[in-house]
């Protein structure tokens, strides 16, 4: 059970603003206690880990290390060496689309991903389908923001070498049965690839259990400083994967004619790391478990209760997805009869309402569901039940403000 009153007191962007804000599927609100612990390392503990013998850089190094094994217990990884810290998911899903790419794929082959795909999810996979003269074929989802198994299972060829996919649309919210998907996909001898920036903030996630080979996350959707990211792969799979950047150590060795690579997690951190950024996240990750990923997810289903029970009284507003608080996640993203989705995020912001509007990073879902843009709001633990009425409240006199007559 979640006491919302003690929790936002760990919160600062809290103390001092009238903003509901509900635009956390873009970026969460981070507590104190990872402010304070980036502050900490940047203040005391700076110095750039790998690269010195003096005692600053090694505790530099440990503390950069334990973010990562923090990392790896956190998704159930089987090793701290198959989590490798990128920048964000994006950025996690161009380092395996390119490196798992070089590997595997040939003239002729398939890629599998869907319709809902943010593009970070996306347009890496077209980038190298046209790189190595490769097909994409793309899953359909269903109304309620569903994915039919036996849909994908057609799709599937013995020419299918990826299949990727999200494990929660940041449109419909629909959390995907990603266990079964991934059997189908291994069962066909494809490599599987999920986007899990959506989902790992929000439900507890095990790797192992899933049996997927990659998952990418970020950290600034789940209380972590922006400019961190998270890429999971299978041990054996990275060990085999070219790295996706060069320079500083990510070799073992290197003379004018030959390179060796380190092995992983290293081979694919080319660069100063961003250490700051780990730690913040390992310390997101403590707060998170202080709490209970299962108490967040009730919370959160709450709150999207109480939000659907009254759009639901609300004429001329259609939600995309289920009709089912629980299918949601806190995304309700909807459309509103003859008003468009910037004048109305634009109304939202007048009376003090954070919500997004456009595409969301997902355009050729909206192409094929046949809505140019629409409006997102995003719930998370902290928000409060006066909040989703503020919205909620707002919502109802749009249309009247826009000059209808409902």
């Amino acid at each position: 059970m979640i006491d919302v009153k003690e929790i936002r007191k760990d919160f600062p962007f809290f103390d001092n603003t009238k903003l509901a804000y509900l635009d956390n599927s873009a970026t969460s609100q981070r507590p104190r206690a990872v402010v304070e612990a980036v502050a900490d390392y940047e203040y005391y503990h700076n110095s750039n880990p790998f690269r010195g013998l003096y005692e600053l850089s090694i505790d530099a190094t440990d503390r950069y290390e334990a973010a990562r094994k923090k990392v790896a217990d956190f998704v159930n990884a089987a090793s701290e060496n198959e989590i490798i810290f990128t920048r964000n998911a994006s950025e996690s899903l161009n380092l395996v689309a390119y490196s798992l790419s070089e590997m595997v794929l040939n003239e002729g082959d398939e890629i599998i991903t869907t319709v809902v795909e943010h593009h970070s999810n996306m347009l890496p996979w077209r980038l190298a389908a046209k790189k190595h003269n490769a097909t994409i074929k793309y899953l359909k989802v269903q109304d309620d923001g569903s994915f039919d198994i036996e849909d994908l299972k057609a799709l599937l060829s013995p020419k299918t070498k990826i299949v990727a996919m999200t494990a929660m649309s940041n449109i419909y919210g629909r959390v995907i049965d990603i266990k079964a998907f991934a059997k189908a996909v291994h069962d066909a001898g494809a490599y599987f690839v999920v986007d899990g920036a959506q989902s790992v903030p929000h439900s507890k996630t095990d790797v192992q259990d899933l049996d997927v080979d990659f998952l990418a996350f970020s950290g600034h959707k789940m209380l972590a400083p922006m400019g961190i990211g998270v890429l999971y792969g299978k041990l054996d799979i990275l060990e085999k994967m070219p790295p996706f950047l060069s320079g500083g150590e990510m070799i073992e060795y290197v003379t004018f004619d030959d390179i060796t690579f380190a092995h992983s997690p290293h081979r694919f951190e080319a660069g100063t790391v961003n250490a700051g950024g780990a730690i913040g996240l390992a310390a997101a990750i403590d707060y998170i478990n202080s709490i209970g990923i299962e108490n967040i997810a009730n919370r959160e289903l709450s709150l999207t209760k109480l939000a659907l029970d009254e759009i639901k009284n609300i004429p001329h507003v259609t939600v995309l997805g289920s009709d089912k608080a629980e299918d949601h996640h806190g995304i309700i993203t909807f459309k509103i009869d003859g008003v468009h989705p910037h004048d109305i995020a634009a109304i939202m912001a007048d009376n003090n309402v954070a919500v997004r509007a456009g595409h969301h990073c997902a355009e050729p879902l909206h192409h094929f569901i046949e809505i140019p843009s629409t409006t997102r709001a995003s719930i998370m633990f902290y928000n409060t039940e006066d909040e989703v009425m503020q919205f909620v409240n707002t919502l109802k006199r749009i249309r009247p403000m826009m000059g209808y007559e409902d």
